[in-house]
Order: C-alpha cells, then sequence, then structure tokens
C-alpha cells in the first residue's frame, strides 16, 4: 500500500517524474508509479483514478504536458489531494500544461508546481501527509537544515575562493 501515486502518461516523463520519487525515499514515503494516458486508455485510467483511495492513496502527484488532463482528471476522480507537475515539452516549453493545470474549475483542484517541478510536488506531498504524522514532520524539517548548510556551504567557499575560481570549481 503507497502513500502516495506518481502516474504519467509517457516512459518519456520518467526522468523529470523521478526526481519526486526520489525525493519521496528521501522522507521515506512509500509510493507507486504509473504510466498512464487518461486519452489512449480511459477505460484502466479511470479505474485507476476511482480505486486510488481505496488502495491507500493519499496524495496523487500527476505529470502531463501538451493537454495537460492527467492532473485535472485524477482530481475529478480522487477525492484527496492531487498534485499537477506540468511538463517540459519543445512546442511551448510547458506553459500550456501549466496554464491548463492551474485553471481547473471550482471543485476540482489542483495544487500546481512549476514546469518540471516534480521534487517540490514531492515535497508539498510530504508537507500534506505530515499535518499528521510527527515523524515525517521531523524528516522535512532536517531536510530543510540540510538545504539552509548547503547553501552556507556554498557562501563560505565563495568567500574563501573568490567567484571565479568557485565558477572553475563548478565546471
Amino acid at each position: 500500500m503507497a502513500d502516495v501515486s506518481i502516474v504519467m502518461g509517457s516512459d518519456s516523463d520518467l526522468e523529470t517524474m523521478g526526481k519526486a520519487a526520489d525525493l519521496l525515499d528521501t522522507f521515506g514515503i512509500t509510493y507507486e508509479m504509473t504510466i498512464l494516458s487518461a486519452h489512449r486508455e480511459p477505460d484502466l485510467f479511470f479505474r485507476y483514478a476511482s480505486s486510488a483511495e481505496e488502495r491507500g492513496v493519499k496524495v496523487i502527484i500527476a505529470g502531463a504536458g501538451m493537454a495537460a488532463h492527467l492532473p485535472g482528471m485524477c482530481a475529478a476522480l480522487f477525492p484527496l489531494p492531487v498534485i499537477g507537475v506540468p511538463l517540459y515539452d519543445s512546442s511551448t516549453g510547458g506553459m500550456d500544461a501549466l496554464y491548463s493545470i492551474v485553471q481547473m474549475p471550482t471543485g476540482v483542484p489542483v495544487a500546481t508546481v512549476a514546469i518540471g517541478g516534480a521534487g517540490n510536488a514531492a515535497v508539498l506531498a510530504a508537507r500534506m501527509l505530515a499535518i499528521s504524522d510527527e515523524a515525517l514532520r521531523g524528516r522535512l524539517k532536517e531536510y530543510s537544515e540540510q538545504m539552509k548548510k548547503s547553501v552556507m556551504d556554498k557562501d563560505e567557499k565563495l568567500g574563501t575562493v573568490g567567484w571565479k575560481e568557485y565558477v572553475k570549481q563548478k565546471q
């Protein structure tokens, strides 16, 4: 039984959506990952989304590009939070997906992150789950502290080596 379901319409989305899986692993959150098309497999999609709650899923992270129907259709069938990840595409850069996901009708909300922002979708899902899970909340606080330390370490290095050497070392 998975707490989060990560769904995408194509295997070409795996690299981006895998970032959500990596962070869910970091937080110790169980997840399932599925490739499913709302357009090409509507019957399978309907069963997937309408049975997610029964399977124990508490949050769906849905990646979508182009027409971007996956997150909205998940939200129409699943009564718990859905987070949409607009995916980059070469024709519009992902803007069509972004607009489609953020402009859901009243009563069918989809939380939305930046284009390609699957990592932030995982953090948002973790924060949602942490409302009722103190241990997870602690792991999120540790994650925030690690990010803070990383920035402070970079700043210290910049002050030590100067900006030109810093950039050179990053390459």
